[in-house]
């Protein structure tokens, strides 16, 4: 607790001064009353009546009622401290490629889909305040996700991605416009897809530069990521004569194209040819798409001098009431 007028607590000084008075002047002093008698062996043998006894209720209700009264004027206050929190969140779609051609074994811990699980969770994990969405694709593109800000049931939807999931192919342009088409009501200051894919498109109606330009004009911006290393990746198959086996496979990333999509929205192309790549990649998009937060201190204050002033007068009035009734003086 503290005041908003602590000098006026010097009239405290008031409280002993008032009882130095009153010692002074009442129980040791000239003002007692006398009588005259002849013989004074009669008051002697009288007791203290209960009204003598508690004569002085007066002076220390009066004593207490100024005390009050001088921390009600300082006016007693009870403060919080605190932070209002004001962010401007950014929407963002994780657009990911569920082709077959993402079980390719060329990143940890078993295929480049895993990898892409793996490096998405931190991703989700490390933002705040962010709406995150999720498309998947290969010959068609279906909604994972909505934006959310439940990144429990996001993760959860991203562990369940599987590849088989989508009939195969790449449908970059419809993954893209899924994507955009998302995004389309958000408010967001910055609304954003990653796009990552490790081939070329080659199903769906839009084609991939069409697509980025619509995701322009919709005012979102796209980070384009090409995944796989460069050259010949083994890749499993299986056959029914002798099982699962691995096959070269060479990489089929339209890099020209990918660049040009980022380009036009705004964004950026990066190559990720292992999994720590594809980590560095995601740091350095969320280094980018960073969320404003301002942080602004308070401090509240609650008055509470009526529990002071309150009381004080109802010590004034009973002094009142009993200096006039019981405690009442003879002049």
């Amino acid at each position: 607790m503290n005041f908003a007028n602590p000098i006026l607590l010097i009239f405290l000084a008031a409280v002993p001064l008032t009882a130095y008075w009153y010692v002074r002047n009442t129980i040791h002093g000239s003002q007692m009353g006398s009588v005259r008698f002849s013989n004074l062996e009669v008051l002697n043998s009288l007791n203290p009546s209960r009204k003598q006894r508690f004569r002085h209720i007066l002076i220390a209700l009066r004593m207490l009622t100024i005390t009050l009264v001088v921390i009600a004027l300082a006016r007693p206050q009870s403060s919080i401290d605190g932070q209002e929190i004001l962010t401007e969140g950014i929407d963002i779609i994780l657009t990911l490629d569920v082709s077959s051609s993402m079980k390719a074994i060329d990143f940890k811990p078993s295929n480049r889909l895993e990898a892409a699980k793996m490096v998405a969770s931190d991703f989700i994990q490390g933002r705040t305040n962010d709406r995150i969405g999720m498309v998947v694709f290969a010959g068609r593109s279906y909604t994972q996700c909505p934006l959310t800000l439940d990144y429990g049931i996001l993760l959860s939807f991203l562990e369940s991605i599987e590849i088989g999931m989508v009939e195969d192919g790449t449908a970059i342009g419809m993954a893209i416009a899924n994507s955009v088409n998302r995004l389309r009501e958000s408010k967001a200051k910055s609304k954003v897809v990653i796009l990552l894919t490790d081939g070329k498109n080659n199903r769906g109606e839009l084609d991939p530069i069409t697509a980025s330009q619509i995701a322009r004009a919709m005012g979102v911006k796209i980070y384009t990521i090409g995944m796989g290393k460069q050259g010949t990746v083994m890749y499993p198959v299986d056959d029914p004569v002798f099982g699962r086996r691995l096959v070269p496979m060479q990489a089929d990333i339209d890099e020209p194209v990918l660049l040009q999509i980022a380009e036009n929205t705004g964004g950026s192309y990066f190559r990720a040819t292992d999994e720590q790549k594809l980590k560095e990649i995601f740091d350095q998009i969320g280094e980018m798409e960073k969320t404003e937060i301002e942080i602004k201190e308070y401090t509240q204050y609650a008055e509470l001098f009526e529990w002071y002033a309150i009381p004080a007068f109802i010590l004034f009035l009973l002094e009142i009431i009993l200096a006039n009734t019981i405690f009442r003086k003879i002049p």
